[in-house]
């Protein structure tokens, strides 16, 4: 849980960095539309290859992308067995004792895992090389054009904002309730089954505590500094288009335009 890196933003040099938040987020959203849409195996190897070379043009290690994948595999594991149990059309790949399982089973979970680590890749790429205020901007920048019909996009932004910077600080506490709990004789590792759901249980109300004292420090904070939602602010860093964003732009509907045909001829 330590090593979770969704949410962090690791703060290097790269082409990534430079580019503006706005770009960003809307390449995103082209990007994971275009990983939902190909039915093929060549297609999201080649998805693959692009993707990674995103993270390494961010200067991402790699060690960290497989860090942020680990937290996804029992939600995998979990699919895979649903699949195996519940999906019963195609060839018999091979039996577990007389039980059949299906060829069509296996593949469909893979098409979901493949597409789902391509998705997080995606997602930390963002969340990395994107400053939460920049990111913040971003999202109330491109939310803006709804206001005409009085929707409250900067109130929106923000909140995307302060969840996002909130999960490495909810991590950080729930690992330190985990070491004070483990100072008292908690073990977390060892034991039976049910054991291991009383030590996980014992971390509920001390983690809640902490969400919500942080949650009122925050706002005592924003309130202290005459933070007010619905009122018309400056800005003192003002977001501006670059060369280099719209070709970011371009390449990612480029990316949406092959998968599509990809779709159709293959």
């Amino acid at each position: 849980m330590k090593n979770l890196v969704f949410g962090k933003y690791i703060p290097v040099k790269s082409v990534i960095h430079d580019l503006d938040p706005r770009a960003k987020i809307m390449a995103l959203f082209v990007m994971i539309v275009s990983i939902f849409i190909p039915t093929s195996w060549y297609c999201y190897l080649v998805l693959g290859i692009i993707i990674l070379t995103l993270v390494l043009l961010a200067k991402i290690k790699i060690i960290l992308i497989i860090k942020a994948l680990k937290p996804t595999m029992f939600m995998m594991l979990f699919l895979l067995i649903i699949n195996c149990l519940t999906i019963k059309t195609g060839d018999v790949l091979f039996f577990i004792y007389t039980y059949p399982i299906y060829k069509t089973a296996i593949f469909n979970t893979l098409f979901i895992i493949v597409r789902i680590l391509l998705m997080i890749m995606l997602t930390t790429v963002l969340t990395a090389t994107t400053k939460p205020l920049d990111l913040t901007l971003g999202i109330e920048s491109l939310l803006s054009p709804l206001k005409v019909i009085h929707f409250p996009y900067h109130e929106i932004a923000m909140m995307i904002s302060i969840a996002l910077r909130f999960i490495p600080t909810i991590i950080e506490e729930t690992m330190r309730i985990m070491d004070s709990q483990k100072s008292r004789g908690v073990d977390f590792e060892e034991g039976k089954l049910k054991e291991k759901i009383t030590a996980i249980l014992s971390l509920i109300i001390p983690l809640f505590t902490v969400a919500f004292q942080r949650a009122f420090e925050l706002a005592d904070a924003m309130e202290a500094r005459g933070y007010i939602p619905d009122q018309e602010r400056t800005r003192y860093h003002v977001l501006k288009w670059k060369a280099s964003d719209f070709i970011y732009i371009f390449f990612a509907h480029i990316l949406l335009a092959l998968s599509i045909l990809s779709r159709i001829y293959l």
